[in-house]
């Protein structure tokens, strides 16, 4: 069986750091060359009418719609953040269709709206055909304690709804730079992280032009990693205020 190849990226609304540039169509050439079989998406601009009125290259379609195309033709989005001039939230982009997705919020205040964007898929190409898939995207909240009570939330989603049999991956910007996160959800809910395993420590994923933070992680649970690597080279670091994770899954042995 093929390995998967999943690619988590915090993609800034379409912006460059700084918001210096509008990127989306860049962005696209990226992930379409990238070829990952799952993307999962922070930031993501369902809707919003300002931009779109003032910026020329602004995509008819949402942003996850427009950057999946042809290449990732099942999408899920979790709409978490409403304003006047539209929306933001997660997605994840997959080559296999979903069973289920739902999107959960666990927003610790009406000024900071987060969600968890908890999909199904079976993905035959990489696990035995009976086997499911549970993919889940966050962005979670810039402060340590919100942070806390999220990951809790999360933990005790995981325990109530995943059977323990059943693979799973975990993916998206944690905003954990004081790296709390890896314990709790390796206690709460027997995740560990990927780049972690193999290489001993967290990524350096922010800013995008001198990473120094490690917020963003995929966490698994029954699958084994395979690569870790972060997206640091030309056009990826022009790409967001985030570099993007990528890794490689394949089954247990």
């Amino acid at each position: 069986m093929s390995p998967l190849r999943i690619l988590s990226f915090n993609i800034h609304k379409g912006f460059s750091a700084a918001n210096r540039k509008f990127v989306l169509h860049e962005m696209k050439e990226a992930f379409d060359q990238h070829g990952a079989d799952l993307v999962f998406l922070q930031e993501v601009q369902g809707e919003h009418r300002r931009h779109r009125s003032r910026i020329r290259e602004w995509p008819d379609a949402s942003q996850f719609e427009f950057l999946a195309d042809k290449s990732w033709p099942h999408t899920a989005y979790g709409k978490n953040a409403i304003y006047q001039d539209g929306h933001h939230g997660n997605a994840i982009l997959s080559r296999f269709p979903f069973l289920a997705w739902e999107n959960i919020d666990i927003s610790s205040s009406r000024f900071e709206r987060r969600g968890i964007l908890h999909g199904l898929i079976r993905v035959e190409s990489a696990l035995p055909s009976e086997v499911r898939l549970h993919v889940l995207c966050v962005h979670l909240s810039l402060f340590e304690t919100d942070r806390r009570n999220q990951l809790r939330v999360l933990g005790r989603r995981i325990r109530e709804v995943i059977p323990k049999h059943e693979p799973m991956i975990l993916a998206g910007d944690f905003n954990d730079w004081r790296e709390s996160a890896t314990p709790i959800l390796r206690q709460e809910a027997g995740l560990e992280e990927a780049f972690l395993t193999l290489h001993g420590e967290h990524a350096r994923t922010f800013p995008s032009f001198l990473p120094a933070l490690k917020l963003d992680r995929i966490y698994y649970r029954g699958l084994q990693p395979r690569a870790a690597r972060t997206l640091d080279e030309t056009p990826w670091n022009g790409l967001s205020d985030h570099l993007g994770l990528e890794i490689e899954l394949e089954a247990q042995a």
